[in-house]
């Protein structure tokens, strides 16, 4: 499948100051498969090692970090001749060899001829901060697939192309946008794990077994995610995070509004109160990619992480997907749009992810005494207000409040309805929302 993540590749493989790189997400996004098509694609040959499974690769870095040696002993190891001035190396799941992470900056300094990328799924988890090569590595992060991606690795290709030319100039024919809307539902039950993705294209003739057999796989890789807590956070401190998890859907279906609500720590693990004795357990969820946060802030001025209370957010998952599985939302419900108060969280939930895929690095939402913004971006234009309703009814009390209050040049609001402006309001179909950095940052 093509993704967004290639061009970001191949841009690092021809940087004329290029540093070993560090491709970071979650398991299950397809960090591997991206790496192994690169080297296929991008170079005359690429050699792998995967740290987790490879014990006697992980000797090789305990003598000391000289490339040079690694390199030697490298080509023994594998069997192979190694051209450091055109192989690509693929260092994967490097977060259980410190000592290889360590070596990029000595990569870096001693051989940048030698091209490197490396993956992680836990390394934040894993890691103090005095074992990273600060300032040596290049950072990629990878997410679940974008809406865009689904379309285009779903066969879609012309719809892309149509959002690529119309996007935010002028609305889509009607049609397009119909059909739009409804493989933006299926997405919502499939969600971006190429995985999942792959077994829905494969098996799309007949709907009904298709969405039969992603639930399925979704529940298996759900046991595959508790798992992977319990083997690498200590049987206590997993059980206090698999809860956690658990809870920021509970959490998320218990909104009175079909909002998003704030995160409450109340009983989110029973027998432990309040945000200081659950920090520990919400960092490793976040470092591990699992959720999303999205600071609550009562000022919107620049800079908005200068507004942040820490025990203030609100917490999403990070695949559309599982989140319904989590949920045992009904994919019958998505298909028809009748899945109640889940339908404003779950639209909230799917602009949260395509926010951070799409480059944004914080996320933020405004509340007021008697009003909340679900979103605000930092842009070109200063920040921009951005409301989320999962319907075609777009009024919005909160909106007219913050308007008032900020008088900001544009306001954004993301519904069923196509692309419509109206004064500073700009109103955009809910499935463009990862278009919409890029539309915002542009210099026009």
């Amino acid at each position: 499948m093509n993704r967004s993540i290639n061009q970001a590749l191949l841009q690092w493989k021809n940087s004329s100051n290029r540093k070993p790189l560090l491709l970071r997400g979650a398991r299950q996004v397809g960090k591997t498969y991206s790496l192994l098509d690169f080297g296929k694609t991008s170079f005359p040959h690429y050699h792998y090692i995967n740290f987790e499974q490879d014990e006697r690769a992980r000797a090789l870095f305990e003598k000391d970090l000289d490339p040079t040696r690694i390199v030697e002993e490298m080509q023994f190891y594998l069997d192979t001749s190694i051209d450091k001035q055109s192989d690509l190396f693929i260092f994967d799941e490097i977060q259980h060899c410190p000592r290889a992470l360590t070596s990029l900056k000595y990569f870096c300094e001693k051989m940048p001829e030698l091209t490197i990328a490396a993956a992680d799924s836990l390394l934040g988890v894993y890691l103090a901060d005095e074992s990273f090569p600060v300032g040596k590595v290049t950072l990629l992060d990878l997410y679940p697939m974008s809406f865009e991606e689904f379309l285009e690795g779903t066969g879609n290709q012309r719809l892309v192309e149509l959002l690529n030319s119309h996007v935010f100039s002028h609305p889509p024919p009607q049609a397009a946008h119909d059909r739009l809307w409804d493989l933006w539902k299926r997405y919502l039950i499939v969600g971006g794990l190429p995985e999942v993705v792959a077994l829905y294209r494969d098996k799309s003739e007949d709907q009904y077994k298709a969405m039969k057999d992603v639930r399925i796989l979704q529940h298996n890789l759900l046991e595959t995610y508790m798992a992977d807590i319990a083997k690498h956070s200590g049987k206590i401190n997993a059980l206090h995070i698999e809860r956690l998890w658990r809870n920021v859907t509970h959490q998320l279906a218990r909104s009175q509004d079909g909002s998003a609500p704030k995160f409450r720590f109340k009983d989110a693990v029973p027998g432990i109160r309040g945000y200081e004795r659950l920090v520990s357990p919400m960092s490793w969820l976040e470092k591990a990619c699992l959720i999303l946060r999205t600071s609550i802030v009562e000022r919107a001025e620049a800079p908005l992480s200068g507004f942040v209370q820490e025990n203030r957010f609100k917490q999403y998952f990070f695949d559309m997907g599982l989140l319904g599985a989590f949920s045992a939302i009904d994919p019958a419900r998505f298909l028809n749009y009748d899945f109640k108060t889940y339908k404003g969280y779950v639209a909230e939930n799917f602009v949260a992810q395509e926010f951070r895929s799409s480059g944004v690095s914080a996320l933020y939402c405004w509340v007021g005494r008697t009003a909340e913004v679900e979103f605000l971006l930092e842009a070109a234009e200063g920040i921009i207000p951005i409301e989320v309703k999962a319907g075609s009814v777009t009024q919005s009390k909160s909106l007219k409040i913050y308007e008032e209050r900020y008088r900001p040049g544009k306001s954004i609001v993301l519904s069923a309805r196509n692309i419509e402006s109206r004064g500073q309001r700009l109103h955009v179909p809910v499935y463009l929302a990862g278009m919409l950095r890029k539309y915002l940052m542009r210099k026009d």
